[in-house]
């Protein structure tokens, strides 16, 4: 059946319509009418539910009633904000016949497609953080994933081996928007995540990926990028770029480049270590009392964008790190003399316009504060003249100023400008004369009505002239009747009333040809010079991106040497050497948010030191001690200073955390589940340069299972020689400091006063003496009965283990465990409790006794006969 069969029991409008939405079947079709976009069929139903708009009908179309909802176009934003935030990708079609001249239905054509990956207005985007679009592709054993921040116009490109790697890619992307072969096995948990395109295999295909890619960066190969080696990679940056092209509809001037992440280039974070470390985003899922936010104060978002990158990408190339320090510690040094702060907040999110400018969606607003930008670059310029860091120098040489541009900018712009040009009233007076003019004509129109009828009046004499406007007949001179004969012979004949005679003149009509269009003309030249500007600008779109990069990075940096010195932080050594020495390290987030005094901790990891057994009360502080070495090290890899008062840090190639766990009831994964698919992952990756956190393993189960796979770990982790703190309240993994080399054992203390327990949160050699379970029940507000049940019980307990180890009692031990008939390893009841042994004989013959009923020959008797049961 053809289109037209398809579509011919409905209206031409509705068949144009249905023609459009065919070409977007999965997504929601804003059809421009007038001053609305209107939504039909389903795809009303749908906004209708998720915008809280009202649904109606509109007429009938083959026989049905048309359920329809609209939004006005003026408030579109919102609403479109709205719906990306749910997942969803719009398609705006708009007018773009003249409805004067058309036959039937105006012309129509889908402009833009509104994707969760592809936004770049300002108000559908968190302005400081990326919206990436990701494409992901796998070949040969390895996954291939391409990421575009189409507001900035950063293309990156990177391959990765195995799901741990794959996992841990894209948990640090945090995709708004992902494409994935179709073909693709997906593991289930991915399936329902928001913005995930299946893309058909050809798509991917990598000889036309490459060839699309030489053509966007007009280049004749991809080495000059040194990537084209990297065939999955490649191949998911074709489909992206042609996702992005079909979407919207334009040109990518902005896209110049590929950018190559090499996988050995940073220290890398796995999923779980990246949430446990709370980076910027709290385990709650907020982003208070995270590190960004302690760190953050940025002048410009892109520098704030730029800056969260850092953290999740902390880099291991020493030469660039040690680049970063000294310009830190210079802008440190003379933090109060340069005072970039202010000059960089004025300089705004230039790399954000400048991706509008390149898509030609820059609003007047845009093109303002790019003008402010230039104008405040050479004053910045002039700050860093004297800077000596090489990397300061190198970012002052970046950024170029283009006075002329600036110039024209700001002789071509209002100094406010209204947000949007379509109703004109953005470009400056004196900028072009014939905008002026046409304004003047609009403006000065009574004016010169009253000038041409005095002239007219003098020329001809006639008393009774009289210059008139209506909307019938435009502009006109009146005569009365009885002078009427007297016009002069220039004057044309308009119109003839009962008394008097209306006419027109040459000058006239040139007049009212300006005047009367003189407003619509105005606003078509406006739109024209705006367009121009945009043209000018996209001439120098390289350098003022290039000048955008330098911004940001400068903004960064200064902001790293005002934090330090507001927080009093210490650059870090970093060592060739294999170590890690913090002296009065902090927690950098919770120093922040404690009223007391925090209190500073040491560590020390060398050839000789691999692993800290930590033991100590709950809420001592084991794990804000933990996370704050991990911070610390991670801190020190971006090249920003550290919350101690002195680091040596040497080569760290991944930090792991296993701090805390939750269910993952959705996948069918128990807490203890996560737990162990956590641990996995660090036993199977962690290395020699490996930091890794380990918080209270095996808790998650019985007893003597907890403590069995506890104390495997730390073995296993010790023959590894990973740098790595171990937490525990199993305090029998104490011992392994008197069996592994490498193995030291730290508590953190804390100390009774009456009934307080006072936390002392320091870090003192050598195991804890006990674990305050019970102190800290009462601080949690156990109910005081149940405190002092739990206190009998483990006094009964203590002696009861007391008594048979002095007994020399010790729990069954079988070669092989036993088997159940359903193939499940059966549980032995000393595992259930490790409290749980059975009692000596000894003991049962004295619970039967009654001394008092016994004889001193009798209590001799029987004092022989409990000897002889002891020794046997």
């Amino acid at each position: 059946m053809t289109a037209q069969e398809e579509f011919s029991s409905h209206t031409p409008m509705m068949r144009q319509y249905l023609a459009l939405k065919r070409d977007y079947p999965t997504t929601l079709l804003f059809y421009r009418m007038g001053d609305f976009y209107e939504l039909f069929f389903d795809d009303a139903r749908e906004a209708a539910r998720l915008l809280d708009i009202t649904l109606t009908q509109r007429g009938a179309s083959a026989g049905e009633p048309i359920p329809m909802a609209g939004i006005p176009h003026h408030a579109a934003e919102g609403y479109l904000a709205r719906l990306v935030k749910a997942g969803l990708s719009v398609a705006i079609c708009e007018q773009i016949g003249d409805p004067a001249t058309s036959k039937g239905p105006v012309e129509r054509q889908v402009v833009r497609v509104v994707t969760p990956g592809t936004l770049t207005d300002e108000a559908l985007l968190d302005e400081r953080r990326d919206n990436l679009l990701v494409a992901l592709h796998a070949e040969g054993g390895r996954y291939g994933f391409a990421s575009l921040d189409l507001s900035s116009g950063r293309f990156v490109v990177s391959e990765v081996q195995g799901q741990e790697q794959l996992e841990t890619t894209l948990a640090r992307l945090a995709p708004s928007e992902l494409l994935v072969d179709e073909l693709l096995p997906l593991p289930d948990e991915w399936r329902s995540l928001r913005g995930l395109r299946r893309l058909p295999p050809w798509q991917f295909d990598r000889e036309t990926a490459v060839r699309k890619l030489c053509e966007q960066f007009r280049v004749q190969d991809l080495r000059g990028f040194g990537c084209d080696h990297l065939n999955s990679a490649l191949a998911a940056a074709g489909a992206l770029l042609q996702y992005v092209k079909d979407t919207q509809k334009s040109d990518l001037p902005h896209l110049r480049s590929l950018l190559l992440e090499e996988e050995d280039e940073a220290l890398l974070l796995d999923a779980a270590s990246r949430r446990n470390l709370e980076l910027d985003t709290n385990l709650s899922g907020g982003q208070s009392h995270t590190l960004l936010e302690v760190l953050d104060e940025t002048a410009t978002p892109m520098g704030s964008r730029l800056l969260r990158r850092w953290l999740h990408r902390p880099l291991r190339k020493r030469q660039v790190l040690l680049q970063r320090q000294q310009a830190v510690a210079e802008l440190r040094e003379q933090l109060f003399a340069l005072d970039l702060h202010p000059l960089l907040k004025a300089i705004g999110d230039l790399e954000r316009i400048l991706a509008r400018v390149a898509l030609r969606s820059a609003r007047p607003r845009d093109l303002s504060r790019l003008k402010d930008a230039l104008l405040s670059l050479p004053q910045l310029q002039q700050r860093l003249a004297s800077v000596q860091a090489p990397l300061l120098q190198s970012l002052n040489g970046q950024m170029e100023p283009l006075p002329e541009l600036a110039d024209e900018l700001q002789r071509a712009l209002i100094d406010n400008p209204p947000a949007v040009i379509r109703d004109g009233g953005v470009i400056a007076t004196g900028y072009d004369d014939e905008l002026d003019e046409l304004r003047a004509l609009r403006e000065n129109a009574g004016g010169f009505l009253l000038k041409l009828e005095e002239q007219e009046k003098a020329r001809t004499g006639l008393s009774t002239l009289k210059v008139g406007y209506n909307r019938v007949h435009g502009y006109y001179i009146e005569i009365s009747r009885a002078q009427s004969d007297q016009a002069p012979i220039d004057y044309q004949r308009r119109q003839t009333l009962k008394n008097a005679e209306r006419f027109i003149t040459p000058e006239l009509k040139v007049f009212e040809d300006k005047a009367l269009s003189s407003q619509s003309r105005a606003l078509s030249r406006e739109k024209q010079l705006y367009e121009i500007l945009l043209d000018r600008l996209n001439e120098h779109l390289a350098s003022l991106q290039q000048t955008s990069a330098a911004l940001s990075e400068l903004d960064v940096l200064n902001n790293l040497a005002a934090r330090a010195e507001q927080l009093d932080w210490c650059l870090p050594q970093l060592t060739e050497t294999d170590e890690l020495q913090i002296d009065a390290g902090r927690h950098p987030v919770v120093e922040q948010v404690v009223t007391d005094p925090f209190v500073a901790n040491d560590l020390q990891f060398d050839a000789e030191t691999r692993m800290l057994v930590i033991t100590g009360p709950n809420m001592g502080g084991k794990s804000t001690y933990m996370r704050q070495v991990a911070l610390i090290t991670l801190l020190a890899h971006i090249g920003s200073a550290v919350p101690a008062s002195a680091a040596r840090i040497g080569p760290v190639d991944r930090i792991f955390t296993r701090i805390g766990a939750s269910d993952d009831l959705a996948s069918g994964r128990s807490t203890f589940m996560v737990e162990m698919t956590e641990t996995a992952n660090i036993l199977h990756n962690a290395t020699a340069q490996s930091l890794v956190l380990m918080d209270e393993v095996g808790r998650g189960t019985s007893t003597f299972d907890g403590l069995s796979l506890a104390w495997a770990c730390a073995e296993e982790l010790a023959q590894i020689g990973a740098r790595t703190l171990f937490a525990t309240h199993y305090f029998e993994l104490t011992t392994l400091a008197d069996d592994r080399k490498g193995v030291a054992n730290v508590h953190l203390s804390a100390s009774e006063y009456g009934d307080q327990l006072i936390f002392m949160h320091k870090v003192e050699a050598g195991p804890a003496s006990q674990s305050y379970g019970l102190q800290v029940a009462r601080l949690a507000g156990v109910p005081e009965k149940v405190i002092s049940r739990a206190r009998t019980r483990l006094r009964e307990l203590e002696q009861q283990e007391v008594l048979q180890r002095q007994m020399g009692v010790k729990p069954p031990v079988q070669e092989q465990p036993a088997v159940s008939a359903t193939g499940r390893v059966a549980e032995q009841p000393w595992q259930a409790d490790m409290f749980a042994l059975q009692p000596h004989p000894l003991v049962d013959e004295m619970k039967k006794l009654s001394p008092d009923d016994l004889s001193p020959r009798q209590a001799l008797e029987l004092l022989y006969s409990l000897k002889q049961l002891a020794d046997d």
